[in-house]
């Protein structure tokens, strides 16, 4: 590493300098890093650590920088154990990872997606596929599903990503973060403990599995230690591999923190968390006595120790319900949902404080939102034909997780509400994925075609990323057989034709039974007693070879 530092520092100097020159330079840059080093990890220190829903604080590098950070310590990293230089993506793909790494930073999750998964299929779509670029992508791509709460997604691409690129530091992290949000304890554990194999000054992921650990005590007893997987040992290469993706020296390994400074931290860090259990459990009580004011004064009282943790203020919420505070219910509300864009009780929630402020159509568009994301919640479907058709001599009960009420608000009728679900033009892959679920869930094959109507097919294979299922493809041809082939051929041949270029659907064309597949036959049969100047006849025999029909 003294050598790079010479030729980068000193490229005007030429050969002829002496050796003792050299030793003195490296000295002074060795002082110089270490003292960078020792600030470092101070200030990881003196800040506030810990995570809740899954979201590192603290020690994490800025989500400004993120997208950029991971390709650049990807890539200097793969240099430094490897030697070998990194592959170039193509232009086009670059062009789009560039534009997801834009929208990423301005916070346009959704939108970065659809990038990602552009460059995905453009990198997997020219046969030399470059397992160092696509891992980058996969990487990136989860750190947008991360940040929209959709956990499952983003531990399925940090899983491609390390397959690519084994023992990655950011998919690692990112996947344990995921699981700790699922509460799949256990593989969030591994997997913070081997990254801490690979740069044990991730302060964070000390925290996590330090937390994780009294968790899988109090859960599996003494012997919590047998029932976890085998830890998997990071080769000697991977070790060498730092978060800014250098390669660790005895010039720049993270230098002795003070221990007593460190216990200190420490201790402060668990006695704030063990105030801030007690705290929320002392509200939940109140909550259950009916005692609505204590308990949110409770719920408050946490928050000046945790503003990010989401179920305090659904809490809060619930209890500025019960107390008529509809605007302060809202607000709280609309602080989970920019934290967690698809919290159902914070949904639900707002869509009651709406009510109460007559607000009827906000009242509505929520309660759709919460079927569009749990078709199952039956008391959202109730309150929602409460909201639009009138009935004021009824008073409901609604039974919450502490065995509370929602109080009695008033009810107005400004239209009525439709048997089917409603079908808007989804905005990114996220929006998308919600609605499929909900129209599969409830197998509405009408709404299915709306969506299909309003969706470019261009769009299909971005939209649908790596979510096609069996049950999706079926209900995706019986809509197209029976609500748009009739009125629009052209439109039906069109998905037929982009469906086929998403990622999985070989696997699940596979998978189909021969009933299964007699209704793909069908929807073909149907578009070819059909004209349409978007096919011929050789179009639609071309493409039946590709549903291998």
């Amino acid at each position: 590493m003294g050598n790079a530092h010479r030729k980068s520092r000193g490229r005007g100097g030429g050969k002829a300098q002496d050796r003792d020159a050299h030793k003195h330079r490296d000295s002074a840059e060795s002082a110089l890093k270490k003292g960078a080093s020792e600030k470092k990890s101070e200030k990881l220190l003196s800040e506030r650590e810990g995570e809740f829903n899954g979201y590192l604080r603290g020690g994490e590098k800025s989500e400004s920088a993120e997208a950029e950070e991971i390709s650049k310590s990807h890539r200097e990293g793969s240099r430094s154990a490897g030697g070998g230089s990194s592959a170039s993506l193509p232009p086009a793909a670059a062009k789009l990872k560039s534009e997801g790494n834009e929208l990423f930073k301005s916070g346009q999750f959704g939108e970065a997606v659809l990038k990602y998964s552009e460059a995905i299929e453009c990198v997997a779509g020219l046969g030399e596929q470059s397992p160092e670029d696509l891992s980058i992508l996969y990487s990136n791509r989860a750190a947008c599903y991360l940040k929209e709460g959709n956990c499952s997604d983003c531990i399925q691409d940090c899983n491609r990503a390390l397959e690519l690129q084994p023992f990655a530091l950011k998919p690692l992290l990112r996947r344990a973060m995921a699981n700790e949000s699922m509460e799949r304890y256990r593989q969030a554990y591994i997997d913070y403990k081997t990254v801490l194999q690979i740069d044990s000054s991730i302060q964070a992921a000390n925290d996590s599995a330090n937390r994780i650990t009294k968790t899988l005590i109090d859960q599996d007893g003494p012997s919590w230690r047998e029932k976890l997987p085998p830890i998997p040992v990071v080769p000697v290469a991977a070790q060498l591999h730092r978060w800014d993706g250098g390669s660790l020296t005895s010039e720049n390994k993270p230098n002795t923190i003070d221990i007593n400074r460190e216990e200190e931290l420490q201790m402060n860090r668990e006695e704030a968390l063990e105030k801030f259990k007690r705290l929320k459990n002392e509200g939940n009580d109140f909550v259950k006595m009916g005692e609505y004011e204590e308990a949110a004064n409770k719920y408050s009282e946490c928050m000046k120790l945790n503003t990010e943790e989401c179920t305090v203020y659904t809490n809060r919420a619930l209890c500025y319900l019960k107390l008529y505070k509809y605007e302060e219910a809202k607000r709280d509300c609309d602080h989970v949902l920019q934290i967690e864009d698809s919290n159902v009780k914070a949904f639900y929630r707002r869509a009651l404080a709406y009510k109460g402020l007559q607000n009827y159509q906000a009242s509505v568009d929520d309660f759709n939102k919460v079927l569009l994301i749990d078709p199952n919640v039956l008391e959202a479907q109730k309150e929602l034909e409460e909201v639009t058709e009138p009935d004021e001599g009824e008073e409901r009960q609604f039974a919450t997780a502490g065995g509370a009420e929602t109080p009695h608000v008033p009810k107005r009728a400004p239209r009525r509400a439709s048997g089917k679900l409603r079908v808007s033009e989804p905005s990114n892959a996220y929006d998308f994925g919600q609605i499929i679920n909900a129209v599969n869930a409830s197998k509405d094959k009408a709404a299915c075609a709306d969506l299909l109507t309003v969706t470019d097919p261009k769009t299909l294979p971005v939209l649908l990323s790596n979510k096609l299922e069996g049950e999706i493809l079926l209900i995706f041809i019986q809509s197209l057989e029976h609500y748009v082939a009739g009125r629009d051929p052209g439109l039906a041949y069109q998905h037929l034709f982009y469906l086929s270029k998403a990622e999985r659907f070989k696997v699940v064309l596979a998978l189909l039974s021969r009933n299964e597949k007699e209704e793909v036959q069908q929807l073909f049969d149907l578009l070819s007693e059909s004209q349409s100047d978007q096919y011929s006849l050789e179009d639609l025999e071309s493409l039946k070879k590709v549903y291998e029909l």
